[in-house]
C-alpha cells in the first residue's frame, strides 16, 4: 500500500467552532452554508444536485468514494456544492461500471473537501445550533483571516441562488412527437425529473429561472411544471409571478421542492428557514388523501407555513413529514395543481413517490 502525507484542513463555523481534519485533492478555502446529508449511498447525485448549490456538505455515511464515480449518475452539468466534509475519504474505488476515482472527480471540478473529521460530532453540534456559514481551509490560511471573511458571507435567508444553477437558453428533452408537452421553468433542475417526464411520453421544454409567462405559455404546453432548486423562495418574484399567471389560466400546474414553495407564495403562503432543514433518502412522509406511508428523498432547507396552508379556503394539505409534522405535499381545491416539498424523482432515494409523476399526467388528460 502507498502511504502519503495529507495537509492539515479545518472546518471552521460561524459561530467560531472548529473541526479538524485531512485535505482531499485541491488545496485552497471554500465557503457555505454547512448541512447535512443522511443517505447511505448516491454521493455523486447529491454532489450534482442544483438544489444544493451554496451549500458545504457534511456526509454521515463514513465511507466516501468507495464505489467512484459514474458518467450516468449525475443530476447536472457539474459538482454543485460549495465543498464536502467526510469521515473516511475511500482513494481506491471498485465497481464493474465505474469511470475514475471520487478524488479524480473532485480535482478535475475544482471541490475543496476535507475528510477525517468526527462527522458524528459535527452533525450532532448542527442539530444542536442549526445551520450555519462556514469554510472549510486546507491552505493553512490564519483563523482571524477565515473569521473576517466568513463574516462577510450572505445568510442563506433571503438569498435568490436559482439564478446561479438555472439554463441561460432554453432548451429541449425527451422526445418530440410524444403525446404531452410541458413547459418547466428550471430553478435548479433535476435530470431525473426530465427523464421521469420523458419516459411518461412527455416532451419537455426547460425555460430559465427568468422566463415569463408569455414565455412558457408560447410552447403551447398541456401542462406547466416549477422544479426544484437552491436558495430562499422569496426573492423569486418572477416564478412568482409566473405561478400566478398558470394558476389565473386555470393551466396544469406542478410543482417540486423549491417549486412547490414558489406556489405556496403565489397563493399568499409564506415560507420560512427551517432550524436545520431535510436532507437524506430515509425521511417518512404520510399520504392524507391515501392514508399510506411513503419513505422520501428529501432536501430542502425552507418549508411551507403550515398555519397559513389550513387557514387557505383554496388549499388542502395532501403530506405530512412524520418526524416533525412540516408540509410536505398541498394542492389546489379550485384549480388542476399540487406540489410536493420532497423529490419523487429520487435519485438517489426509494421509488415510493413516483406516482406523483403518474398523478400529473392523469392531471393533463383531465
Amino acid at each position: 500500500m502507498k502511504y502519503t502525507t495529507r495537509q492539515n484542513a479545518i472546518l471552521l463555523l460561524s459561530d467560531g467552532t472548529i473541526f479538524h481534519g485531512k485535505s482531499i485533492g485541491i488545496s485552497g478555502t471554500t465557503f457555505g452554508e454547512v448541512c447535512f446529508n443522511t443517505g447511505m449511498t448516491g454521493y455523486q447525485e447529491i454532489f450534482t444536485d442544483p438544489s444544493y448549490f451554496g451549500q458545504i456538505m457534511v456526509a454521515t455515511n463514513p465511507h466516501i468514494g468507495n464505489y467512484g464515480v459514474n458518467d450516468n449518475e449525475v443530476e447536472s452539468e457539474g459538482i454543485k456544492i460549495a465543498g464536502l466534509v467526510c469521515k473516511n475519504f475511500s482513494f481506491n474505488y471498485s465497481r464493474a461500471y465505474s469511470a475514475g476515482s471520487l478524488e479524480d472527480y473532485f480535482v478535475k471540478q475544482n471541490l475543496i473537501c476535507i475528510s477525517d473529521v468526527d462527522t458524528r460530532g459535527l452533525v450532532s453540534y448542527i442539530r444542536d445550533n442549526g445551520a450555519m456559514n462556514s469554510v472549510i481551509c486546507t491552505d493553512g490560511t490564519p483563523i482571524e483571516e477565515l473569521k473576517a471573511a466568513l463574516a462577510k458571507v450572505p445568510s442563506m435567508k433571503g438569498l435568490e441562488l436559482a439564478s446561479k444553477v438555472s439554463t441561460k437558453e432554453p432548451y429541449y428533452f425527451g422526445n418530440e412527437n410524444a403525446k404531452y408537452k410541458i413547459a418547466a421553468l428550471d430553478l435548479g433542475i433535476k435530470t431525473n425529473i426530465l427523464r421521469n417526464l420523458a419516459k411518461r411520453d412527455c416532451y419537455i421544454k426547460v425555460f430559465p429561472y427568468d422566463a415569463k409567462y408569455s414565455d412558457l405559455a408560447s410552447f403551447n404546453p398541456d401542462g406547466y411544471f416549477l422544479s426544484n432548486g437552491p436558495g430562499d423562495p422569496d426573492p423569486l418574484s418572477g416564478a412568482i409571478n409566473v405561478a400566478k399567471e398558470i394558476l389565473k389560466n386555470d393551466k396544469p400546474l406542478f410543482g417540486i421542492c423549491l417549486g412547490h414553495q414558489v406556489i405556496a407564495l403565489a397563493n399568499g403562503i409564506s415560507t420560512y428557514k427551517m432550524f436545520n432543514g431535510h436532507r437524506g433518502i430515509n425521511h417518512p412522509v404520510k399520504n392524507i388523501i391515501s392514508g399510506k406511508g411513503e419513505i422520501t428523498s428529501q432536501n430542502h432547507g425552507f418549508a411551507v407555513n403550515k398555519e397559513e396552508l389550513e387557514s387557505n379556503p383554496d388549499m388542502e394539505i395532501t403530506h405530512l413529514h412524520l418526524n416533525d409534522e412540516t408540509v410536505a405535499g398541498m394542492r389546489m381545491k379550485n384549480k388542476n395543481c399540487f406540489s410536493v416539498q420532497y423529490h419523487p424523482e429520487a435519485s438517489p432515494g426509494p421509488h415510493d413517490s413516483s406516482y406523483l409523476f403518474d398523478q400529473f399526467i392523469e392531471n393533463l388528460s383531465k
